[in-house]
């Protein structure tokens, strides 16, 4: 077993010297050897087969552009394939996180504020219909209140107010032309 393990190491340096002499065969045994191993830290990491396949290519075209950095004495063609695997999913990683934020943040500016509070449209003629409320006087305020904010019957509010029944009616009746009156002028306004 002893033999093996040596006959393996001095391959192993012999391969490695010839990648780094810019041995076409020896890189095309390096990625029949280890290119599996390759993969499947990426697939690993990245979770995605296609990614992984393109890690996978990256490793072996940087392998052969930096195939000058390989040191046989300092560590084996697996280990420094290792080393590259890791920074190119480590890139990878990184460009994935800049695609979020990217998104993100163009998300942010296409939609709208979400701590702003959302537009009220009717905000506009409820502050309308409370001046023109305030405008009434008494009694026909209150009784134009109580008929269409508190939703009581016309008898209901002349026993609250102590007020006639036809008198009710009247001032709800002359409210709700006051009212109607006071929304068409303010819609003949010209906006700004």
């Amino acid at each position: 077993m002893h033999a093996e393990q040596e006959t393996e190491a001095a391959a192993m340096a012999d391969l490695a010297e010839r990648l780094r002499d810019g041995s076409r065969e020896a890189l095309e045994e390096a990625y029949a050897r280890w290119s599996s191993l390759v993969h499947t830290l990426a697939v690993r990491s990245l979770g995605n087969h296609h990614d992984a396949e393109d890690v996978t290519q990256q490793v072996f075209v940087a392998a052969w552009r930096g195939r000058h950095t390989l040191r046989p004495d300092r560590g084996t063609v697996p280990g420094w394939l290792v080393g590259i695997t890791r920074h190119k999913i480590a890139d990878l990683h990184a460009a994935r996180a800049r695609q979020v934020r990217d998104l993100g943040a163009a998300a942010t500016r296409a939609l709208p504020d979400q701590q702003a509070p959302p537009p009220d449209e009717q905000l506009a003629a409820r502050l309308l219909v409370a001046d023109a409320l305030d405008q009434l006087g008494e009694p026909r305020r209150t009784v134009v209140r109580l008929a269409f904010i508190e939703d009581l019957t016309h008898e209901e509010i002349s026993r609250r107010l102590e007020l006639p029944l036809g008198t009710v009616k009247s001032h709800v009746r002359r409210g709700l032309i006051h009212l109607r009156h006071r929304m068409e002028d303010v819609h003949r306004e010209p906006s700004r």
